[in-house]
């Protein structure tokens, strides 16, 4: 009887922790919601009023439109680039058996492993050499190579569970490995390819330390000049602009939960 009390204590005391957690995180993101729809000239809250304000103020600035062309066309060209990359990795990883593809692994995840400003400080010191600075070729590439380990990770998780022998009977049929890699594998991979490609988007969406280094000028990117703004001045559009993004990173994630289970229905 005892014992059963003493873990029911402790479910309900780590229940209470997660709660406390999770609202510790989502409460900060809660309050940008109705700040955004406030018809007031600097951030207060609660709001004296509700108005759509704001939103109309960053539709009707090119500066900020610009801004958010530049980062939406970086973002889903980073994930068109480093999705197809990343499975080509993550496939010649799982079934080669080079002893150098060990090292090769943990250089594609060195983006997650070093701090994001010594990348940032060494991606903008090649750049000024290369005169990549301020461009959005500059900018896509090193997006590109920051979304390269969510790639590796999510697809090389699904093909360590994948049975290889279905892609071997297929090429016994006379398919070479690219067409059985197409009609086998991928199918059964796709939604963590999807994922991937998901994470690579959101990661570029809201990537902000590398591009204050690389990103300026026309080619300066919607995280960049909020931060710049609010170095200057409190902007309530930047509530909007948060509200926007966070709703766009919730649909992309609810993709993704949708994508896990029609796949694993499709499995079972």
């Amino acid at each position: 009887m005892d014992m059963t009390r003493q873990l029911s204590f402790g479910r309900m005391t780590l229940g209470a922790c997660v709660v406390l957690i999770l609202a510790f995180l989502m409460v900060p993101v809660i309050i940008i919601v109705p700040l955004s729809f406030s018809d007031a000239s600097f951030l207060t809250f609660p709001p004296p009023g509700y108005s759509l304000r704001w939103y109309h103020a960053f539709f009707d600035n090119p500066a900020w439109i610009a801004a958010a062309r530049t980062t939406f066309v970086a973002s889903t060209c980073a994930a068109l680039i480093a999705t197809p990359l990343g499975i080509m990795a993550a496939y010649g990883i799982q079934n080669g058996s080079h002893w150098s593809l060990r090292y090769l692994r943990t250089l594609l995840m060195l983006p997650l492993m070093v701090p994001i400003i010594i990348v940032a400080v060494g991606v903008f010191f090649v750049y000024s050499q290369a005169g990549y600075v301020n461009t959005l070729g500059g900018l896509i590439a090193a997006d590109t190579m920051l979304g390269l380990p969510y790639v590796l990770i999510s697809v090389g998780a699904d093909l360590r569970t994948f049975d290889p022998t279905q892609e071997m009977v297929a090429r016994s049929l006379g398919m070479n490995r690219f067409r059985a890699f197409m009609t086998v594998t991928l199918p059964q991979i796709r939604s963590s390819v999807i994922a991937a490609a998901v994470f690579v988007f959101i990661q570029a969406l809201d990537e902000t330390v590398v591009a204050l280094f690389v990103s300026g000028g026309d080619n300066q990117t919607l995280t960049r000049r909020m931060f710049v703004t609010l170095r200057d001045e409190i902007d309530p559009t930047i509530a909007a602009i948060s509200t926007m993004l966070t709703a766009i990173t919730l649909c992309l994630v609810m993709i993704v939960v949708v994508s896990r289970r029609s796949s694993a229905a499709a499995r079972a």
